[in-house]
C-alpha cells in the first residue's frame, strides 16, 4: 500500500486554479495555489501497462499513454490508438465534461453529453452542428441519432455541472465556466421521453456555478461554485418550483458526491483554509441536516485527506466492494509548483469517514516526474488545461465494480482492472488524436481532449465517452476484457 499523507499536518503540495486558467484569460482570483513543499513526496509507480489482445488493436508507440512527436511527423497518429478497444459509433465533432446514459420509463436509451469545452469561445466552433447539451437516442448504438439540443442559460455553458439522476429522471446543470458563472440552474424531465427533454424550469438558485451534485434521492442539487467560494443546496423535491434552502461561502470546493443515504459528501476540495492549515484533496462532510429539511441547515466537516501526488482534485465517486465502502477519485491538470507531479486517480477507503486512507493509484508512465520533460513537446502535452493529465473517471455500477474508465485527456480514455483493489493494473485504452488542419471544429485543436465523464453500456459492453477536439464515441471492450462487467 503506498504511503498516504494526512491532512492534519500542512500539505505537501497545495496548488490554486489561477494558473491553469491564466491559459483561458480567466479570472479566477479565490482560488488556491498549491504551495510545493520543502521535501518533496513520494510519489506512486505508474499503473502496470496494458497487454494488448483485442484482433483490431492499433498500439501505442511512446510510453504509457503517450502520443510522442515523432506519430504526428509521420502520420501515425491518424490511425488512432486501442488496446483491447475497437471504435463501435462516433457522432459530432465536439465534446465537453459529461457523457451520461439514462434508461427512460418507457425502456428508451438515451445519451446526455455537453458539447462545449468553454463558452463563448466554442461558440462559432459548434455553430454548424448547434450548441448546447446533444441528446442522442442510443436504441441502436451503431447509429447514435440525435433528437434534440438543449440550449437553455444552463446547457449552454454547463462546464462540469451536467448531471442526471437516475431515480427521478432529472437533468440538471448549473451555468458555469472554469472560473465561476452566475448560479443559473436548468431541470429537464427525461423520464416521460428522454429522446425529448421538457425544461421544467431554469431559474437563479445559486450565487454562482462550475460543478455540482445530486443527492441519491434526487430531492436536492448541489451546486459548487469553485471560483464564487459557494456550496449551495437547491430542493427540487417540486422540480418546477425550485427553492435555495443551504448557501455557505467561503468554500472552494468542485465535484459533490454522496453515500448512498445522501447523509454524507464527499467533496474535491480546491482549498479552504482551516486555523492555520490550507487543506486541498478529499474533505468529508456530514450534510444530514440538508438532507433531513431541518431549520437552520448547518455542515460538519468530519476529515480532511490529502496524498503526496495531488494536483487539483476533480471529484470522489462512491462504491462498494463486499460491503465496505471506497471512493474513486481522479485529479485533473498538472502541478504547476515545479516539482511536475501530476495528481491522476486512486482508490480510497471511507469504511472509517474519520480516517480515509488512500488504497492504490491509476498512473500511467506519462504521469511521472521523470518523464515530464521529455514530452513536452509532444502536441498539446504542454497546455496546462490538456497534456498529459487525468479528469474523469467512472465505474460501469456502484457495487463491487471490477473495471474502471478513465478519461485522461491528451491520453485518452484509459480502461483499469480493479477486482485486486490494492493492485490496480491498465487493461485497455482508446484515443484519437488529431493535429491543427485535421477535420475537427476547432482550428486550435491539438492532440486529444478527452475530459468527459464515461458512462457504461453493461449489456452490450461498451463505454461512451467525448473528445473535445473530435465528439462523442461509443467504445467497444474486445481482447476478453468485457467479461470485468459480470455481476
Amino acid at each position: 500500500m503506498p504511503p498516504t499523507d494526512r491532512a492534519t499536518t500542512p500539505t505537501p503540495a497545495v496548488r490554486r486554479l489561477l494558473a491553469a486558467l491564466v491559459v483561458v484569460t480567466l479570472s479566477a482570483a479565490g482560488l488556491a495555489w498549491v504551495q510545493a513543499s520543502a521535501e518533496a513526496p513520494r510519489l506512486p509507480s505508474a499503473t502496470p501497462q496494458a497487454r494488448c489482445q483485442g484482433p483490431d488493436d492499433r498500439l501505442e508507440t511512446g510510453r504509457q499513454g503517450r502520443v510522442p512527436l515523432s506519430d504526428y511527423t509521420s502520420g501515425r497518429y491518424r490511425r488512432g490508438y486501442q488496446c483491447n478497444t475497437v471504435q463501435v459509433a462516433q457522432q459530432g465533432g465536439s465534446g465537453g465534461f459529461k457523457v451520461l446514459r439514462y434508461r427512460d420509463r418507457t425502456g428508451r436509451v438515451c445519451a446526455f453529453y455537453d458539447s462545449t469545452l468553454l463558452f463563448p469561445r466554442d461558440v462559432l466552433f459548434n455553430a454548424t452542428q448547434g450548441l448546447g447539451v446533444v441528446v442522442l437516442d442510443m436504441t441502436n448504438p451503431t447509429r447514435p441519432r440525435k433528437t434534440a439540443q438543449l440550449t437553455s442559460p444552463a446547457m449552454l455553458s454547463p462546464h462540469e455541472s451536467l448531471l442526471v439522476n437516475q431515480r427521478r429522471g432529472i437533468l440538471a446543470a448549473v451555468l458555469g465556466n472554469p472560473a465561476t458563472n452566475v448560479g443559473v440552474v436548468d431541470l429537464y424531465d427525461v423520464r416521460t421521453d428522454c429522446r425529448k427533454p421538457r425544461l421544467l424550469s431554469s431559474s437563479r438558485k445559486a450565487a454562482f456555478g462550475h460543478e455540482s451534485g445530486f443527492s441519491p434521492d434526487g430531492r436536492t442539487f448541489w451546486v459548487a461554485g469553485a471560483a464564487g467560494q459557494n456550496l449551495t443546496a437547491v430542493d427540487i423535491t417540486k422540480p418546477r418550483e425550485p427553492r435555495t434552502i443551504f448557501e455557505q461561502s467561503q468554500v472552494n470546493y468542485h465535484g459533490l458526491r454522496f453515500s448512498q443515504d445522501g447523509r454524507t459528501m464527499y467533496v474535491a476540495n480546491l482549498g479552504t483554509q482551516q486555523g492555520p492549515v490550507e487543506t486541498v484533496g478529499l474533505r468529508v462532510l456530514d450534510v444530514s441536516a440538508i438532507q433531513d429539511r431541518r431549520r437552520d441547515p448547518k455542515v460538519r466537516v468530519v476529515s480532511d485527506l490529502t496524498w503526496g501526488s495531488i494536483s487539483l482534485p476533480q471529484v470522489a465517486e462512491p462504491f462498494t466492494r463486499n460491503g465496505r465502502p471506497y471512493l474513486l477519485e481522479v485529479d485533473e491538470y498538472q502541478n504547476f509548483s515545479g516539482d511536475q507531479a501530476v495528481g491522476a486517480a486512486r482508490i480510497i477507503d471511507i469504511a472509517d469517514p474519520r480516517r480515509p486512507t488512500v488504497v492504490s493509484d491509476l498512473r500511467l508512465a506519462v504521469h511521472q516526474p521523470a518523464n515530464r520533460q521529455s514530452q513536452l513537446l509532444d502536441p498539446g502535452a504542454a497546455i496546462p488545461v490538456q497534456g498529459y493529465a487525468g479528469h474523469y473517471c467512472s465505474v460501469p455500477y456502484p457495487t463491487d465494480p471490477k473495471i474502471v474508465a478513465c478519461s485522461m485527456i491528451a491520453s485518452g480514455l484509459r480502461l483499469f482492472d480493479i477486482s485486486n483493489l490494492e493492485k490496480p493494473r491498465e487493461i485497455g485504452y482508446f484515443n484519437r488524436p488529431i493535429l491543427l488542419g485535421s477535420k475537427t471544429l476547432n482550428p486550435t485543436a491539438l492532440g486529444a481532449f478527452a475530459m468527459s465523464q464515461p458512462a457504461w453500456d453493461v449489456e452490450r459492453r461498451q463505454v461512451w465517452y467525448s473528445d473535445g477536439n473530435s465528439g462523442f464515441y461509443v467504445v467497444g471492450l474486445r481482447g476478453g476484457i468485457g467479461r470485468l462487467l459480470r455481476r
